[in-house]
């Protein structure tokens, strides 16, 4: 199809028109998956519909998608806020993710970088992503007084400690990054630590089976 100013190539790339999501964050809390490359693939066709001028709204192009992610270096995701970062909601990694994992999928699983800027901080300066998921990891979930007080909040407190437990299966299946610290350091701390896994068992019985998947 020829193409000229009137109808410029498809840049802009999302889910159906009216319909939201990845789906990739459904299947990894209901745990339907047996690999990245199909999160990767869930990625690529739930957001192979193009968005410009005229009519296209929505218009599904799976070829050009395709052919955009086979030539993708990197990755690159902002952050703009200090509140939530990679580790704390689950459309990070189902989106940033599972994009690196698609683009990977489509290179003949070629390893595709990609980084993390920092915006509401002085030095936006670019990192690469498993450095910033350690960090958060040894902040927030890993970190005792963390912990602790996620603990103190009851049902609510239990709730977010089951979702970043998630999260961390998300990012480990969609990017690989799976270090032995991170899953020991949390089995020690929310699991084989018989008080506070009493404490969120008791709290909020649903969250805690959550944390033992």
């Amino acid at each position: 199809e020829q193409r000229g100013l009137a109808t410029p190539p498809p840049r802009l790339f999302s889910n159906p028109a009216g319909d939201f999501g990845s789906m990739v964050n459904e299947r990894v809390g209901a745990s339907d998956w047996e690999s990245g490359k199909e999160l990767g693939d869930t990625w690529a066709s739930r957001n192979a519909f193009s968005y410009g001028r005229g009519s296209e709204r929505g218009t599904a192009r799976p070829e050009v998608l395709q052919a955009l992610l086979s030539t993708t270096q990197r990755v690159v995701q902002e952050i703009d806020s200090v509140e939530y970062g990679l580790t704390d909601i689950q459309e990070y990694y189902a989106n940033t993710g599972a994009l690196k994992s698609a683009a990977e999928n489509a290179q003949a699983g070629k390893k595709v970088g990609c980084s993390i800027v920092e915006t509401f901080g002085r030095d936006p300066k670019p990192r690469e992503l498993e450095s910033v998921l350690r960090l958060e990891y040894r902040s927030k979930l890993l970190n005792p007084k963390w912990a602790e007080a996620m603990a103190a909040q009851g049902s609510g407190g239990a709730y977010e400690i089951s979702q970043r437990m998630t999260a961390m299966v998300g990012w480990g299946a969609t990017t690989g990054f799976a270090e032995d610290w991170t899953w020991e350091q949390a089995a020690e701390t929310y699991v084989m630590d018989e008080a506070m896994a009493a404490k969120l068992r008791d709290a909020n019985p649903q969250a805690f089976n959550n944390i033992l998947k």
